[in-house]
């Protein structure tokens, strides 16, 4: 499962003059209203004009096809370009149009150049995606290590599927020493973060477990959690 951004960005303590705050402004009041013609024309100009920020949004609205037909092609160009001034949500909403082939071809490899971009500024997503593409060895070569490491970025930032994943991971073996223990801890963490299926995993990993070992178990997900994902294992 991949994961997409659709997060309209506020953020204007970078945007290059208080004029364009405020036409940013304008934009994101009247987005936010619904009225998306009006916040299209608002950031046009901006992103045209080379803002980053506005230029990820007109990408938005492109994708989604708000205030404006949906083009995935427009969509494309607008997340290139916040992308290549370092934008790590357009970085990550770019590589999933390549793993996708939205607007482009599909290109594994170019997917995984553009989610590394934004897994190393800490988008958790692309963490996440990242993590999947060297699992299935998708544009990289298949490696559970490299795998293990950026579900383990994404599952220390809260992500419950890369918990759930971490989980998987440590249950069969791949990229890890074989763990019921550490696989039971992550199941029940991610189950905790609103994991469907997690719980039903964990509860698999029991039954093969001895009493202490899932109180062992137990006790570690409580540590990870409370510490605030700083202090998860032995």
């Amino acid at each position: 499962m991949f994961k997409h951004l659709t997060v309209i960005l506020a953020f204007v303590m970078t945007l290059s003059s208080p004029v364009v705050a405020q036409d940013f402004q304008k934009g994101l009041a009247a987005y936010n209203a619904g009225d998306y013609a009006t916040a299209l024309q608002e950031w046009t100009p901006l992103a045209e004009a080379g803002d980053a920020f506005a230029e990820y949004n007109v990408g938005i609205m492109y994708y989604h096809g708000q205030g404006v037909s949906q083009d995935y092609a427009e969509a494309i160009k607008w997340y290139r370009l916040a992308a290549e001034q370092g934008k790590g949500n357009a970085q990550y909403n770019l590589g999933l149009m390549y793993n996708n082939g939205d607007g482009v071809p599909q290109d594994f490899k170019e997917a995984v150049k553009w989610y590394r971009l934004a897994a190393e500024q800490g988008d958790a997503d692309a963490q996440y995606n990242l993590g999947n593409m060297h699992l299935s060895g998708k544009g990289v070569p298949q490696d559970y290590k490299a795998a293990v490491k950026w579900y383990r970025l994404a599952a220390e930032q809260g992500d419950a599927d890369a918990q759930s994943n971490l989980g998987a991971m440590y249950e069969y073996g791949y990229g890890v020493l074989q763990d019921n223990t550490m696989a039971h801890m992550w199941y029940n963490i991610a189950s905790a973060n609103g994991h469907e299926k997690a719980g039903g995993y964990r509860d698999e990993r029991a039954g093969l477990m001895t009493s202490a070992d899932i109180s062992k178990a137990q006790a570690m997900a409580r540590e990870c959690m409370s510490s605030g994902y700083t202090k998860c294992g032995y």
